[in-house]
């Protein structure tokens, strides 16, 4: 079973558990018995490109964020490995700073949330707001140059597009195919996010709900994020596969044996078993 996960946010990127502080979550990764997690957080924008409220940190906070998590290094090293990093996006003409918190941190976590519209303005997943079919090629684009430039180190949940469309068709094939070529292509794992399944059957009322067995395949069964069709596609590639907690709360790290058997039920075993998934760290 994995014993790591590289998606783990903070307090300060404003929409995630304001009670737990990075320590907290460390505690709760021992007593799982990780060997390695890395602190990703939502990136600061320099160019304030995505200024909206309560998604990420400020710039100005990035030296206390990076100052804690290396404070945090020494006094558990003897425990459990940790690395800094961030969760960013790629954005055409942001190559430079980029770079600048590639060049601070030891891991970054491409997670796309949104592309350039042909107006200039930001498209975002989470908003629910209508992607054309150029603008979610567009997205694969992205994804594709930032591997090209070799920016990140993983791919975070790459079938999130499935947010904003209502079945998996033609294109969502096309760009499903464009990103596990790409990830192929540059040797750079995918992730199997794990936080929409935490958040539909557990984390409801800022609570942990208990479920029975009935309820939470219930709550799964028209989910299309994950998306099956796209695990199936990449199952044909030779590309590496990790899970992903995408941590945003107190409670979620000691459910992860229960979301990877829930993940693999919800996609597959057929597809599970095709898919590469790496126990070693990256």
């Amino acid at each position: 079973m994995q014993n790591f996960n590289y998606h783990q946010h903070t307090y300060r990127c404003g929409h995630a558990d304001f009670a737990m502080e990075d320590e907290g979550y460390i505690k709760e990764y021992i007593k799982m018995g990780f060997k390695e997690i890395a602190f990703t957080d939502h990136c600061p924008w320099k160019d304030e490109v995505d200024n909206r409220p309560n998604v990420r940190m400020k710039y100005s906070e990035r030296n206390e964020y990076l100052d804690n998590i290396n404070k945090l290094k020494e006094k558990y090293m003897d425990k459990v490995k940790i690395k800094s990093g961030y969760e960013i996006e790629y954005l055409p003409g942001e190559e430079d700073n980029l770079r600048e918190l590639k060049d601070e941190t030891d891991i970054l976590v491409l997670g796309q949330h949104f592309v350039y519209t042909d107006n200039g303005d930001l498209n975002i997943f989470d908003k629910g707001e209508v992607f054309t079919d150029e603008e979610l090629i567009r997205y694969a684009e992205y994804i594709d140059k930032a591997m090209e430039l070799n920016i990140p180190d993983i791919i975070a949940h790459p079938d999130l597009f499935m947010n904003v469309r209502d079945k998996f068709g033609e294109v969502e094939e096309k760009i499903s195919n464009m990103i596990c070529k790409s990830a192929e292509k540059y040797d750079i794992p995918l992730e199997l996010n794990l936080n929409k399944i935490f958040k539909e059957i557990y984390y409801k009322g800022k609570g942990i709900d208990n479920l029975s067995e009935e309820q939470k395949k219930a709550k799964l069964k028209d989910a299309r994020y994950p998306c099956r069709e796209f695990w199936k596609i990449a199952a044909k590639y030779n590309v590496r596969v990790i899970y992903g907690l995408d941590v945003h709360h107190k409670g979620q790290i000691p459910l992860f044996n229960e979301l990877v058997k829930l993940a693999n039920d919800f996609i597959g075993n057929e597809t599970i078993n095709k898919l590469n998934f790496i126990e070693e760290t990256i």
